[in-house]
């Protein structure tokens, strides 16, 4: 009788094995692949959703990585503080021009009967030259100041040189022989604001140097960070220029000569990308150094999970400029600055681990890795094995 039982019991447990194997397992691969979760879309649900209207409402193309591709991208000419309006070389030299709020010291000497009080003079060949020194002299918001025995006049943009020989025209026919000498000691007007990401904020006055982009940071205290993460703001009257510290650094034609009145804003923007999909480690990756190629980026994920992962399609989702876009023949929309591009490329072809040395990776760039087709064959299949694993081990123990 127990043995009945147990024959009983154990062919029970195959029939039903095999009804649940038969039975199940087509319904379960039609079904349920499409309501399995997923880390990612496959190549052809990426590609069929780029085609689809109602899907890829932004509009983004799918573009192969190739070697055209690349010298494409590395030709890019990025966003330039060269092209930003400069003032003639020339009024560079004059920097030294008074404005509102600035102080001059200007001192008068007078041969003979002097109009202002007198201070012991020194020698000449024809007499005493009596000096008389006015410091402290504010410039007014007009761009005035008021002079004795010369009454108001209109100091704002001239140089010290023109302020001394404007001076002394007032004062002809009043005291004899005068001569004047201006010196400019705090000049407001013929500054910059260095502010930000830098050790010391604050107004920057400009001298004869001519000081340049480089220089204004420099005599800020530099950036709290390393240049490659640190975004440089000009901005003058109503343009603005923005690019990384290390485009400067490396570019002596946009370490342009600063103007009065210049702006320089430092903000830290640490560069990252991010990875999704079928990885070895799905994470937001700091750059870390000045560049980072899309080899590099992959390997400091693990890479393809070889288990779940296409290497036929590795994708690299970016914002690239309108005029990158053009070049390659996608459409792009007036007055957008940037277009949606996604970048294909397929790893089980030995050249692309070539191509990927020199594909550069980008702040904010996002590399998607695909599922493999057979993904979610494998999980209804390990769906299908949790199920029966029980009755199995159940009809082994009869």
């Amino acid at each position: 009788m127990a043995i009945y039982s147990f024959n009983f019991m154990r062919k029970f447990f195959l029939e039903w094995k095999k009804a649940l194997v038969v039975g199940v397992l087509p319904v379960a691969l039609l079904a349920g692949c499409d309501t399995l979760p997923d880390s990612a879309p496959t190549e052809s649900g990426i590609k069929s959703a780029q085609s689809s209207r109602k899907k890829n409402t932004i509009g983004y193309g799918i573009v192969q990585v190739s070697p055209d591709l690349i010298t494409l991208l590395n030709s890019e000419t990025p966003s330039l503080f060269s092209n930003i309006m400069q003032s003639p070389a020339q009024e560079h030299y004059n920097s030294d021009r008074a404005g509102p709020g600035d102080t001059l010291d200007i001192d008068v000497y007078e041969m003979g009967e002097s109009l202002f009080t007198t201070r012991a003079g020194s020698s000449t060949a024809s007499g005493v030259a009596k000096r008389s020194n006015f410091p402290s002299i504010l410039v007014n918001g007009d761009g005035t100041i008021d002079m004795p025995y010369v009454g108001h006049l209109m100091v704002d943009k001239l140089t010290s040189d023109e302020i001394a020989d404007k001076i002394r025209m007032g004062l002809k026919g009043k005291s004899e022989a005068p001569q004047v000498l201006v010196l400019i000691s705090k000049n407001l007007a013929n500054s910059v604001i260095v502010y930000g990401d830098v050790k010391r904020n604050g107004r920057l006055p400009l001298t004869l140097h001519q000081e340049h982009l480089v220089d204004a940071i420099a005599l800020a205290g530099g950036s709290a960070h390393e240049p490659e993460d640190t975004i440089v703001e000009l901005t003058r009257h109503n343009q603005i220029a923005v690019g990384p510290l290390k485009l400067i650094e490396d570019n002596p034609e946009q370490n342009i000569m600063l103007e009065a009145g210049d702006r320089i804003h430092l903000i830290y923007e640490p560069r990252t990308y991010t990875v999704f999909g079928a990885a070895g480690k799905p994470v937001e990756t700091p750059f870390g150094r000045s560049s980072v190629n899309l080899a590099e980026a992959l390997a400091r994920v693990g890479g393809p999970a070889d288990y779940r992962a296409d290497p036929n399609a590795v994708f690299v989702v970016r914002y690239e400029s309108s005029e990158i876009a053009e070049r390659l023949g996608l459409p792009v929309e007036p007055g957008k600055a940037t277009t949606p591009i996604v970048y294909q490329l397929d790893m089980m072809n030995p050249a692309s681990f070539f191509l990927a040395e020199h594909f550069v990776m980008k702040n904010k760039d996002t590399i998607l890795i695909a599922n493999a087709k057979t993904n979610k064959i494998q999980k209804v299949f390990n769906l299908i094995n949790t199920l029966i694993a029980p009755g199995m081990s159940a009809g082994r123990s009869f």
